[in-house]
């Protein structure tokens, strides 16, 4: 044994204790035999763990994102930095990024969403960009559960505790509850920021001498190999990693934040890169820095800011410590950037420099403790092409659509509207700050959140959007469906949808069936954003989201940008005054396999996914969007979860109006989840201009009325409800299941 109980390389070998950071006997081999000729030591086996785990490397990934679209004109940035950038002209990009902090929300769940929202934050503005908005996309399992309610209400004290101390407002998402995610609940965030294309920051170190500063919070024990833990499944008799949830502290952040801002817009001609630390701490942004640009690297642990004593060079290494970022300077101006970060109250410390060659070295109390090519922890690890196996539940799937009997439609729409998935998530999101900096113009609750960009015409429409259930029963229509409501979501608020970033949640790519559904789902949404021309330009991928062998659903979360070139085509999903003409826009079907209503009805979702066509979706997304330009349309909604009538029933609630209409659809019908379909409100002086845009593709309905009364005359039944009545219902049950 060595001090600090770290064992010898023999002992490691023997032990196999590398096994529990995740390493495989296979890895271990590659390592010792091809990549150092050697036995690695106890800290140069931990380094390998961390940068070759699948959330820093991809392993099992990299072949399905190879599928992705990542082109377009429009692309500044695409995947393999911090965040993706995307130009919205006048010298101006948007950046944006998601990441997943599942695992860590799991077990310590304010903490895990907490640091989550750090984490994506930092992303952000390490590209050169001010974070605007933060979105949350997450997934619970039911809410009647008491463990499932604490997992909620810590894991959204958590989003808002962070996110609005640092003065960013949460302005959209989307949150769904299904028992398939009770034991692995899902927390995704995403940030998008704003900057001048001027200021387009790199992670690198390039330079032979150049130094490398260490900035921000000090290092402590937490968060040790994250990303090890991160790229493990849940069971029951392993004990809850709780030292690998780090703790945030988002004042800290802030100022972390203000600092490196300050660095890039006022010393940008002696900064090289700058990188967050993130999953796997300071070996994954050294090492990716350095790989990046050619270099070799060595650093002395020996002046890493610690707060706790004793620290190994493994620890050091591998803790994913919060509110830290690591520069990469021109030599000679060490000082000039350190007393920016001290005005701040921050520490910044140089802690080693950029060398010749491609060796990656480690000093720690005088002795050389990691020596290894920094490619191989960057870019070398091995990469897997799993075996892909058609799903035992796809193959006894029924063939037929299933045909509820809705003999009570009022009494089925009030039922529906307390579903946990449809009713309103206001009790969740009126914790978070949707509001400060005062630019959102449109809060959570519509389809898509808005933000201004300030001292321009133009803003920012923002989604996140998948039905797991969808791709549950189809993975790859599920995929192409996921970004096609992405898209639908920001042309209803008046939006071009610019590109996509994702989340990739999925079980264990090591067993056929999860592997397809995981490859599957990428050919869907490859397809689906070139047709969009909505590029993927930054995401993750969380495997292993799975519990005693049970994976979740597969949920590829979709998180849309798109930009509103003139604020006045702002479209919200409200009905604005009585009298304004309300049409359907595209095809309703008998569609019920993976529906709400099925659902409800059942307890359960199964058959075949229903017909769905991306070109149709195109071209009604299209025909809407130019409506809105021309300034014809009052209000717009999309048709997703819950049918027609629930869309109708939601544009009812905003501002109270209610509706008289009359449709030959079958009351049944009106729960369809068919796609590619929205509800438009229209003035009476815009209708005979708007009917003729949309002809033959949009029906008429009949009109808003001042009356609290939502009245729907269908085929066989009527729909008849107080329009206040029916809201009480969707916005109360959530409240009242999480009591």
């Amino acid at each position: 044994m060595l001090k600090n109980n770290e064992l010898t390389p023999e002992a490691l070998r023997d032990s196999k204790a590398y096994q529990e950071w995740g390493l495989t006997d296979a890895e271990y081999q590659l390592i010792a035999d091809d990549v150092l000729g050697r036995l690695p030591n106890y800290t140069e086996a931990g380094l390998f763990s961390g940068m070759w785990s699948e959330h820093c490397s991809y392993k099992n990934s990299k072949p399905v994102l190879k599928k992705f679209w990542t082109q377009g004109e429009q692309v500044l940035e695409g995947p393999g930095e911090g965040a993706g950038i995307i130009d919205i002209g006048d010298g101006q990009a948007v950046v944006f990024k998601a990441e997943s902090h599942n695992h860590p929300s799991a077990v310590e769940p304010y903490e895990g969403a907490a640091t989550g929202v750090g984490g994506i934050i930092r992303d952000i503005f390490s590209m050169g960009a001010r974070p605007i908005a933060l979105l949350d996309s997450l997934r619970f399992g039911e809410p009647t559960d008491t463990h499932t309610k604490y997992l909620i209400e810590q894991v959204v004290a958590g989003i808002g505790g962070y996110g609005n101390c640092i003065g960013i407002p949460t302005i959209g998402g989307d949150t769904v509850f299904d028992a398939s995610y009770q034991k692995n609940p899902l927390v995704n965030a995403m940030c998008v920021g704003i900057l001048n294309q001027a200021d387009i920051q790199k992670g690198q170190a390039t330079g032979i001498g150049n130094a490398v500063i260490y900035v921000g919070a000090k290092t402590g024990r937490d968060g040790i190999n994250g990303a090890s833990f991160a790229s493990a499944e849940f069971n029951d008799a392993k004990a809850s990693q709780r030292s690998a949830v780090q703790v945030g502290d988002p004042f800290m952040e802030k100022l972390l934040m203000e600092a490196c801002l300050e660095v890039i817009h006022d010393h940008r001609d002696v900064l090289i890169g700058i990188q967050d630390m993130g999953a796997a701490g300071l070996v994954s942004s050294s090492a990716e820095m350095a790989s990046k640009a050619g270099s070799g690297l060595k650093m002395n642990l020996d002046l890493v800011p610690q707060r706790e004593s004793g620290m190994t060079a493994f620890e050091l290494m591998l803790s994913e410590s919060q509110e830290r970022m690591l520069l990469c300077v021109k030599a000679g101006a060490e000082a000039e950037i350190v007393q920016v970060f001290e005005k701040y109250g921050l520490d910044a410390v140089t802690i080693g420099e950029v060398t010749a060659g491609h060796q990656y070295q480690l000093w720690h109390h005088d002795a050389l403790v990691a020596d290894v090519p920094v490619d191989a922890l960057a870019t070398k690890a091995p990469v897997y092409q799993r075996e892909k196996k058609r799903p035992s539940r796809l193959n006894k799937q029924s063939h037929h659509q299933f045909m509820p009997r809705i003999v009570d439609a009022t009494g089925a729409l009030k039922k529906l509207l307390q579903q946990p998935t449809i009713a309103s998530k206001k009790a969740l999101y009126n914790t978070y700050d949707s509001q400060v900096q005062t630019n959102t113009v449109v809060k959570p609750g519509s389809d898509a959140g808005v933000i201004r960009i300030r001292h321009t015409d133009k803003a920012l429409a923002v989604t996140t959007d998948v039905n797991g259930r969808y791709l549950y029963l189809n993975p790859r229509v599920g995929g192409e469906i996921a970004v096609a409501e992405a898209a639908r979501n920001i042309v209803a608020s008046g939006g071009q949808p610019l590109g996509i970033t994702d989340c990739l949640n999925f079980g264990n790519p090591e067993k056929p069936e999860q592997f397809y559904d995981l490859d599957e789902s990428a050919m869907g949404i490859a397809r689906a954003c070139q047709l969009f021309n909505t590029p993927v330009i930054s995401g993750n991928v969380s495997l292993n989201n799975e519990s005693n062998g049970e994976a979740i659903y597969p949920t590829p979360m979709i998180g849309m940008v798109g930009l509103i070139k003139h604020q006045r085509d702002i479209t919200t999903q409200d009905f604005k005054q009585a009298g304004d003409a309300v049409y359907v826009l595209g095809e309703t079907a008998a569609d019920f396999n993976g529906s709400e209503l099925q659902k409800m009805l059942t307890g359960e979702i199964s058959g075949e996914l229903f017909d769905f066509d991306l070109v149709t979706e195109n071209r009604n997304q299209r025909l809407l969007l130019r409506a809105i330009q021309k300034g014809l349309v009052a209000s717009a909604h999309d048709v997703s979860e819950g049918g027609l009538i629930t869309t109708i029933a939601e544009s009812c609630f905003g501002n109270g109006f209610g509706v008289k209409l009359k449709s030959e659809i079958s009351a049944t019908n009106f729960f369809a989840e068919t796609q590619s379909r929205f509800v438009i409100s229209v003035s009476s002086e815009h209708k005979a201009e708007f009917e003729n845009l949309m002809e033959p593709y949009a029906t008429y309905l009949g009109e808003t009325t001042a009356d609290d009364r939502l009245w729907i005359e269908t085929a066989d039944q009527t729909f008849d409800i107080q329009v206040s009545f029916a809201k009480r219902l969707w916005e109360g049950a959530i409240p009242c299941l999480l009591k």
